[in-house]
């Protein structure tokens, strides 16, 4: 479908991401319209925003209305709502992608029918589900809500028996997933972009680390050929089986040198912000490329880059700007223990210069 120049993004949720996505859409002449629940979203300082519940009928069929393409920038929107406004608008991704994330299990069971590796698990709907489980698959392990579980939230790691009773009061004993617990020598993730044509692009593996369940800081590009290979052939499989538009993410542990996937998210994400400096293109640029069916862009790196969000309190600035080849973002949110508040990344010509200016931007960071 071709849109219309300049062409009307609507976007469901108005985060940090979909701030970014509004402002790479800007330089294209793209107009981005938001659905959110408060005025204070991150969005609403750099486009319109439209206030509400978002599955709310009548707001989404405005946001519509106002828009000759929708996209989201959480993977929790309800598929069902998006699902529901039928052929009045263009969805990209289409809400089945969205559905196919949203359930831990359904996810799982997505990958292994693409035989994409994934943790030994199994579906949890009562105490004596979760017996079975564990004696089938040992401990530790790891209880999860099947359902909007991120940065950590919904899980409970077992590790001995006396932990099973608190995981229970902690979760419930129904609709959960228990996974085997994994000793992986890395996380990393791999963000690709498809256009309607079928064409993909990739970008670069990030090494991930976390902190609380909660991404802490990433390196990019993690140069390792095979696991980019693995990722890239992965990625593409689920991208092709949900006839997928837009960027879509995997994340991985590495175990024994293969490849794990835990998890995918069907939008831009966490670890991919290094690319808005880091990389020809940004993901943010990519995703509505890909939406509005304009050219995919290059996906080359510039450069070594390394990624710090800021989580909780907002670091000195002044402090941080002084750091010779660092990019500071701040989301415009207000304080709270664990939120993402925004990010820094980093550039350097070589990896040493990056990983050199990640230690002293850590240590700034400490020190807030």
């Amino acid at each position: 479908m071709k849109l219309p120049a300049p062409a009307r993004v609507g976007i469901v949720g108005a985060g940090q991401l979909g701030r970014m996505l509004a402002l790479a859409g800007i330089p294209l002449g793209l107009h981005c319209v938001f659905l959110d629940r408060g005025l204070d979203a991150p969005g609403a300082e750099v486009a319109p925003i439209l206030v509400g519940d978002l599955q709310d009928p009548r707001l989404l069929a405005e946001l519509a209305s106002k828009s000759d393409v929708l996209t989201f920038d959480w993977e929790n929107v309800p598929a069902p709502a998006l699902a529901a406004l039928g052929g009045d608008v263009l969805i990209r991704p289409a809400p089945a992608a969205l559905e196919a994330s949203q359930d831990r299990l359904r996810e799982k069971a997505l990958f292994s029918r693409l035989k994409i590796p994934v943790t030994p698990h199994a579906a949890i709907d009562s105490r004596e589900d979760l017996d079975r489980a564990l004696r089938r698959l040992g401990l530790p392990g790891v209880l999860k809500t099947r359902r909007l579980g991120y940065d950590g939230k919904g899980q409970f790691v077992i590790r001995r028996a006396g932990d099973v009773d608190p995981a229970c009061a902690a979760l419930g004993c129904t609709d959960l997933i228990y996974e085997k617990f994994q000793a992986f020598s890395l996380e990393v993730s791999i963000i690709g972009a498809r256009a309607p044509s079928g064409e993909c692009v990739y970008y670069p593996l990030s090494a991930n680390t976390h902190a609380d369940g909660i991404l802490h800081y990433c390196i990019a590009p993690y140069r390792n050929a095979s696991l980019e290979r693995q990722a890239r052939r992965y990625l593409r499989r689920v991208m092709e089986a949900l006839d997928y538009v837009g960027v879509l993410a995997i994340e991985f542990f590495v175990v024994g040198g293969k490849l794990l996937a835990n998890e995918m998210a069907p939008r831009v994400h966490n670890s991919g912000h290094w690319t808005i400096e880091g990389c020809v293109t940004s993901q943010f640029e990519n995703h509505l490329r890909a939406i509005c069916g304009l050219p995919l862009g290059s996906t080359r790196a510039l450069g070594a880059a390394a990624m710090i969000n800021f989580l909780g309190t907002m670091p000195d600035r002044g402090r941080l700007l002084q750091i010779d080849g660092l990019a500071y973002h701040d989301y415009g949110k207000s304080p709270r223990p664990g939120r993402k508040l925004g990010h820094c990344t980093i550039l350097g010509a070589r990896a040493r210069d990056r990983d050199s200016a990640l230690k002293m931007a850590l240590k700034l960071i400490s020190r807030t």
